[in-house]
């Protein structure tokens, strides 16, 4: 009897405390009550007073930081005054929303910039005053740590198959294809492993044509795939680049992040170059 009682309370107080929100022909009710208008352009919103004077944008990203880890949210921008731009958590009504009503939503229930009397431009004005962090879960954090160690080494391989960080060389790859390109991705199988050697041709790992899988010396592996949306996990084929990247991150004695990338001259085949 006080469990039926206290799960009826809970639905009449979420009933009463529940807001009323529409979007139709672009135009934002709240209650019944007419309270912005909205219109989109490229996958992005601008919301306006009922006079149609644009306010403020709301813009939904999806990005791919490394792997399979994606991150969405959206770009908060004012109209007014573009000095700076927020990026910002979304709520969704249901799973089923579509960026509109997502965007909405957010608005009024999250970022209480739309309430009854309209678009409230004071509560806009100190969201861009104190602007809130974004709520990240564990893995979004190590994937933009990855990303930015990434970023930071800035590697590139040349026609050669000489990897090079911020311009200075630190290592190759051995059992190139004839028709190697730095650009390529590795779509050929081959029982001959890919491998990758520092600037002092120490052996660092390699890459497993087969099963697209990365192996170091020190025995860690990591499969390069991605993640498709609405579908299971599927593998990738990599670039050089992208393999030179991850080996790094799976040893992170091969190259080493300072202010100024030192290593010692290349030898390849013995040979110095």
């Amino acid at each position: 009897m006080q469990k039926g009682l206290m799960i009826f309370l809970m639905v009449f107080y979420a009933s009463i405390h529940a807001q009323n929100i529409k979007t139709k022909r672009g135009i934002v009710s709240l209650e019944g009550i007419h309270v912005a208008k909205i219109s989109s352009k490229s996958g992005e919103y601008t919301f306006m007073d009922l006079k149609e004077t644009p306010i403020f944008t709301v813009k939904f990203v999806d990005k791919s930081i490394v792997d399979s880890v994606r991150d969405s949210y959206i770009r908060l921008n004012r109209v007014y005054n573009q000095e700076k731009i927020l990026d910002l958590d979304y709520v969704s009504p249901s799973a089923f929303s579509g960026d509109e009503k997502s965007a909405v939503y957010t608005c009024i229930k999250s970022l209480k910039i739309i309430d009854e009397r309209g678009i409230n431009i004071k509560n806009l004005d100190e969201l861009f005053k104190n602007s809130p962090k974004r709520k990240l879960d564990n893995k979004t954090k190590e994937a933009y740590t990855t990303r930015s160690k990434i970023d930071k080494l800035n590697i590139t391989v040349n026609n050669v198959g000489e990897i090079l960080s911020n311009g200075v060389p630190v290592g190759y790859f051995t059992n190139l294809p004839v028709s190697f390109g730095s650009e390529d991705t590795i779509t050929d199988k081959s029982f001959i492993d890919i491998e990758i050697y520092d600037a002092k041709s120490k052996f660092i790992g390699k890459y497993i044509t087969t099963t697209k899988q990365l192996k170091t010396a020190g025995g860690k592996t990591f499969t390069l795939y991605r993640e498709m949306s609405g579908r299971a996990s599927i593998l990738k084929f990599p670039t050089y680049k992208a393999i030179a990247e991850r080996m790094a991150i799976l040893d992170p004695n091969f190259i080493k992040i300072k202010e100024k990338v030192e290593v010692g001259e290349i030898v390849k085949d013995g040979v110095e170059k």
